[in-house]
């Protein structure tokens, strides 16, 4: 096998996982910066066991690796190899041939389906020394859910940071509204219901929309995610030479190589092209099957992420049309942009990169146009009922961080909940000195710390943390002192927007003022 030279975040990773004794820990890592590679890297002081998701998948990390490599998989048997990679569904019938202290180190790969029963029943029967999951793609809503596998993450780096340095392709995001009407399919379990969903999207005059769209507007080899298998048949018979990739298709090999060899130039396929496939030279994925997911959104896009000789950046093309009620995912997603201020049309976002549309949304949240919406932020996230934030006169920042002011120099911060539904709290002083920490723990445990530091150090302040209290006084206009320290720090911040101060409370204000200190605390 040649050497594999590892990139110097890859080789980061690595030393980060080997200086780990024990314990059950997550990576973070986009789709295309080489997972597979990272983990088949890893030092084992004995066995290595790699659980992938898909079938299909459970050979791919053979080429990997140097030494004795086994499967687990239907007919096939491992015969005491280094390395051991089994399909999910034959090892958890198989648990009995194995000792509980069989392998050193268990990898989940696409970790995020780690909470699923058959996982579990895996984790239980096991004692490895480490587990360790990648994922590409977490779901913010299981983040609970993997916090009970994972006790943290160790090492991320998302779709933003590999577009900017240059690892990954940039996409330029094209909508196309072909008409059809989805407000009435219903949710099921995490995404909308695919029966209901296939029956208004597989359409003859929808099929024949998408069929003109790539002709007209694909480039280069495209990937085509359909609603069902009739679904892809059907648009497949409208585009010449196209291939069709679905859970029946026998001959996928077949078909992927003479994708690779550009002899066919399109594949549509049905939820089989969401993990695993390595296609690089993909310039054009287009999504016919909308959904509510970002995690699926997110796996489909990520098809087409890879570099490529002559590949200038990947396009991303949306089909859309009514959803009433319904939210579907959408490019911003991709960054985990949630919430987009209601003045930025989102039509603004159509024929732009990604990166572009990053760029609208920061620089509108700079602007400061609406501070009604940073009010309305907190009380969604109460609503939400995940976590109860104990009545805390919270502001939420525009990347999901809590701030809570005690005075004019003292502030508490608490960062978003990671993937493994980990947070940390801090008390500052100005905006350099810290006084307080709370170390990494489940977000509830931390807001659960602030409370009870509040309660302990800061009665006097409890006019200030206390909501309750807060808006008593908060309804009166806002003060002429509040009118200043907000121009102050626009002017430090180099803010040149003017604001509507006409109908702003006094808690409107304090929550501006916190979302401005903390803008200046990230300069």
């Amino acid at each position: 096998m040649a050497e594999i030279i590892l990139r110097g975040y890859q080789q980061e990773c690595v030393d980060t996982l080997n200086s780990l004794e024990h314990g059950s820990y997550l990576v973070v890592m986009a789709t295309g910066l080489g997972k597979t590679v990272v983990f088949s890297a890893i030092s084992s002081c004995g066995r290595i066991l790699i659980l992938p998701h898909r079938e299909e998948l459970v050979r791919q990390p053979e080429k990997y690796y140097d030494c004795s490599f086994g499967i687990e998989q239907a007919k096939h048997h491992s015969h005491g190899e280094k390395v051991v990679s089994a399909s999910v569904q034959s090892i958890v019938n198989r648990l009995e041939e194995f000792s509980p202290d069989e392998f050193d180190i268990i990898i989940t790969d696409e970790a995020h389906h780690a909470p699923a029963e058959t996982y579990r029943l895996i984790y239980s029967y096991f004692t490895p020394r480490l587990h360790i999951g990648f994922t590409a793609t977490p779901n913010r809503a299981d983040k609970i859910k993997l916090g009970e596998t994972y006790s943290e993450i160790m090492f991320e780096r998302d779709l933003k940071w590999g577009i900017r340095n240059g690892y990954l392709s940039d996409i330029r995001c094209l909508q196309v509204d072909i008409g059809f009407d989805i407000s009435e399919v219903k949710k099921s379990a995490d995404d909308l219901n695919v029966k209901q969903l296939a029956d208004v999207i597989d359409d003859p005059v929808f099929n024949a929309k998408i069929a003109q769209t790539y002709r007209e507007q694909a480039v280069g080899q495209t990937l085509i995610f359909a609603a069902s298998v009739s679904h892809a048949k059907n648009i497949a018979s409208l585009i010449k030479d196209a291939a069709v990739i679905t859970a029946e298709t026998k001959n996928r090999a077949e078909i992927i190589e003479k994708f690779t060899a550009r002899e066919i130039p399109c594949l549509v396929n049905c939820m089989v092209c969401t993990e695993g496939l390595d296609l690089p030279l993909i310039e054009t994925v287009m999504i016919a099957r909308p959904t509510s997911n970002p995690l699926l959104y997110s796996q489909m896009v990520g098809r087409g992420l890879r570099l490529h000789p002559g590949k200038k950046e990947l396009l991303l093309i949306d089909f859309v049309g009514i959803t009433g009620k319904l939210r579907i995912c959408s490019p911003p997603d991709l960054f985990g942009i949630e919430d987009i201020p209601e003045y930025v049309h989102r039509n603004d976002f159509n024929n732009k990169l990604l990166t572009e549309i990053d760029r609208i949304v920061a620089g509108a949240d700079d602007m400061l146009f609406n501070y009604k919406l940073y009010i309305k932020q907190i009380d969604l996230f109460k609503q939400d009922g995940r976590y109860d934030i104990r009545d805390i006169n919270f502001a939420m920042m525009h990347d999901g961080a809590l701030a809570c002011e005690l005075d004019d120099n003292k502030v508490i911060y608490i960062e978003p909940a990671d993937t493994s539904g980990n947070s940390e709290a801090r008390l500052m002083r100005g905006m350099s000195t810290e006084l307080w920490r709370t170390g990494r723990a489940p977000m509830q445990d931390i807001l659960d710390k602030v409370y009870s530091l509040l309660v302990c150090k800061f009665q006097k302040q409890k006019s200030l943390w206390d909501l309750e209290k807060v808006k008593k006084w908060g309804s009166a206009p806002v003060s002429e002192l509040q009118r200043k320290k907000i121009n102050g720090l626009m002017k430090k911040l180099r803010i040149n927007t003017e604001i509507n101060e006409d109908e702003m409370t006094k808690y409107a204000a304090s929550v501006l003022i916190s979302k401005l200190k903390y803008m200046k605390l990230r300069k």
